[in-house]
């Protein structure tokens, strides 16, 4: 595809701020296209900066322009989407048709050739045309076309394509670039590889390829490469193919260097946090005016009800007011939408600091448990109990702000399930005994007989409560009680009200810290050395009650213990619940050996997966890329694959559909740190079969194994 990079002019300003961000876009711009991402991302980031500092929107538009061009190289396309667009934004600010003329153009290279989106990717490409011919500017057609015409070849519609190639090659010696003649050869050939002419075919494709030597940027020599091996490969011709594939692969692998990638991603991360600083010091600005705002809107009353009694000073008022009102309409309008943008910038940064802190969080959960079974010495090593321990109270912090996160966006959906209030409680106990027994403190239970034997409702967010309130009972209680009490308080139909109190005779909680406990982050009556928290678990609570349409009282004296109080209306019918007995999918066991292929780049973590599925007695191997499993697929059958997503060169969402497309059908299975809610669209789209959030348990692990390969095995047979 061909991206725009153009610098354009400074527009003529000469003073010395203009120059200096000018030549910090042309290095940033410069760096860019020797694929140097670190330094093109700095630069940008300065002079970003420095253009917002002066109020340039033409410069916050071409520096915009530039780090979504570097997330667009990275691969991480939704950021680049991103950047695009506040490019764009600010381009129509600045009243530029040019600059936006370009930015439609490469929007639509990301929809079409990254994200498959060909109809959106089409509306751009349309936009950018309309504004070609607006301004007159026909090189920006010709790039326009070329993109059009690769467009449609890659979905094999030569048909559609056909016409933009015919203008293409009509005014190639008008628009000669160094940009397109290497691609403008490569769709010649494949053009004449899809009409059948295969000596034309070969010379273009050899062409494309001498030309693409002796330019720096090697991208389009890298897209040649490729195309021309599935060229020999269709033609019979498969030692070329291997050597032009091969030769696509090192070139790719040069240009994506992991020492760049790793060093960009840094830099990445500090552009989010400064455009995130940069929505913050929006919004206190905003909250300033319409200060100010109010301040004028005083003044206005005042002087109404002064002339209040003369018709035509009122009438003059009125007009005023609505006036007025209408301007501070559209100031909260743009107050929304700044808040809303620092919403999702708030949820990326969440999403992005969870990934990365349950990457590590897997290999050392797992390596410590690996630890304690290949060495029963180790046992009771306080050492590595104390880094078990350390490592699981951090994951259920990352756990626990997701939760907070969803919740308050409006995610969490409660669930109609069958369950027994006997079982739930007793799974609580059981989970919570090790804590129960750490300060000598004794789980007692009381249930009313009146419940009926089954109930329907979200069990899962009822057994959140529960474990949240009883834990935090026996952290605030030596050796003493914790009760779990359970009443029927009333029938209303089928509806059953059941009232839980949990009741503790620990050290309680003082009156002027009881409206306190339930906001996030707070704890009180906490001893460094005494308890253990973050705060969040009554936070949880209380708004998944709120979910439920209830709330929690509270009662407690310093000394004396304290007792939560809540009740939930569970739904109680015989029949719903036998057709949902019915439907629960039952786990299918198998003694059978199967073969796993796990493609992850983390060594350590590729580590710990194999030692968990090998324990099974299961086959596995392990490969570092996308790559690498597509060459291993080729040879080797696999009973399921188990795939990392966030992998350098190509992410395991592109790897899985090129595998669909090759027509393999073995189970696949997202193995990823990213949490559920937010890949489970893009991974359904790509052709997964199922996903897990590493850590994991084993045991959940080889049950989704076992059933997606005895499905997968009878709808085969």
């Amino acid at each position: 595809m061909v991206f725009n990079f153009f610098s354009f002019n400074a527009l003529g300003q000469s003073d010395l701020s203009s120059v200096q961000i000018d030549k910090l876009i042309l290095e940033a711009l410069s760096d860019l296209r020797e694929s140097n991402f670190e330094k093109s991302l700095i630069h940008s980031r300065v002079a970003l900066d420095h253009s917002t500092k002066t109020k340039n929107d033409y410069f916050i538009a071409r520096s915009y322009n530039i780090i979504a061009a570097n997330y667009n190289e990275l691969g991480e396309l939704d950021k680049a989407i991103f950047f695009y667009k506040k490019s764009l934004l600010y381009a129509y600010k600045a009243k530029n048709d040019s600059f936006k003329n370009m930015l439609y153009n490469n929007l639509g290279n990301i929809y079409c050739f990254e994200k498959k989106e060909y109809s959106r990717g089409v509306e751009f490409y349309k936009k950018s045309i309309e504004l070609s011919l607006k301004i007159k500017d026909s090189t920006q057609i010709y790039f326009t076309y070329v993109n059009i015409a690769w467009s449609y070849f890659d979905v094999g519609q030569f048909k559609n394509g056909y016409p933009y190639l015919q203008f293409i090659n009509a005014n190639q010696k008008k628009f000669q670039f160094d940009d397109t003649i290497v691609i403008t050869n490569m769709l010649n050939g494949m053009y004449c590889s899809h009409q059948g002419d295969i000596q034309k075919a070969d010379d273009y494709f050899n062409n494309a390829i001498r030309l693409g030597r002796n330019y720096i940027e090697k991208t389009d020599l890298s897209n040649a490469h490729l195309e021309y091996s599935k060229f020999l490969s269709a033609n019979g011709r498969y030692k070329e193919a291997y050597v032009n594939l091969d030769a696509y692969n090192k070139i790719t692998e040069q240009i994506y260097n992991d020492e760049k990638i790793k060093s960009a991603s840094i830099a990445g991360f500090n552009l989010e946090l400064d455009e995130y600083k940069r929505q913050i010091d929006k919004i206190e600005i905003e909250k300033d005016s319409q200060y100010q705002s109010l301040k004028k809107s005083r003044i206005i009353v005042v002087l109404f009800v002064m002339t209040s009694f003369v018709l035509l000073l009122l009438i003059i008022t009125l007009v005023k007011n609505i006036r007025f009102k209408k301007k501070h309409n559209l100031e909260l309008l743009e107050a929304k939408e700044i808040a809303e943008e620092a919403s999702l910038l708030k949820t990326q940064f969440i999403s992005t600091i969870s990934h990365e802190l349950r990457t590590p969080l897997y290999g050392v959960v797992g390596i410590t448990n690996m630890l304690l079974e290949e060495h029963k010495e180790l046992s009771n090593s306080q050492h590595l109990s104390s880094l078990k321990f350390s490592a699981r109270y951090l994951l259920s912090l990352v756990n626990d702000i997701l939760q907070i996160n969803k919740i308050e966006e409006n995610k969490v959906v409660l669930e109609s399930l069958t369950f027994n209030i006997s079982d739930e409680i007793a799974m609580i106990k059981n989970s919570l005994s090790f804590l129960s027994q750490k300060n000598n403190n004794k789980i007692s239970t009381i249930i009313d007989d009146a419940i009926p034997e089954y109930l329907i409702g979200d069990k899962l967010r009822l057994a959140q409560i529960l474990m949240n309130l009883v834990s935090n009972a026996l952290k605030f209680t030596k050796e003493g009680e914790v009760e779990i009490i359970i009443n029927l308080v009333k029938v209303e139909g089928k509806m059953h009200f059941l009232e839980f109190r949990i009741k503790d005779n620990g050290v309680g909680i003082a009156a002027i810290d009881q409206t306190k406990i339930f906001e996030k982050f707070v704890q009180v009556g906490r001893k460094d050395e005494d308890y253990q928290g973050t705060g969040l678990g009554l936070s949880i609570v209380k708004r998944l009650l709120g979910l439920f349409n209830t709330t929690i009282d509270l009662k407690s004296k310093i000394g004396e213990g304290t007792l939560f109080t809540f009740t939930i209306p569970f739904e109680y019918d015989p029949e719903k619940t036998k057709r949902i007995i019915d439907e629960i999918q039952v786990d299918l066991t198998s003694n059978e050996v199967f073969k796993i292929l796990v493609v992850e780049d983390n060594a350590i973590n590729q580590l710990v997966t194999k030692k968990i599925i090998e324990k099974n007695n299961y086959i596995c191997k392990v490969v570092d890329d996308g790559f690498g499993a597509l060459q291993i697929l080729d040879n080797e059958y696999f009973d399921l694959i188990l795939m990392d997503i966030n992998m350098p060169l190509m992410n395991g969402f592109e790897t899985t559909k090129r595998i669909r497309q090759l027509g393999i059908k073995t189970p696949i299975v997202a193995l990823t740190a990213f949490d559920k809610d937010e890949i489970t669209d893009e991974a359904i789209s790509s052709g997964m079969n199922d996903i897990i959030i590493k850590p994991f348990e084993p045991v959940k692990l080889f049950k989704i194994i076992n059933y997606l390969v005895s499905e997968t095995k009878s709808v085969g047979c």
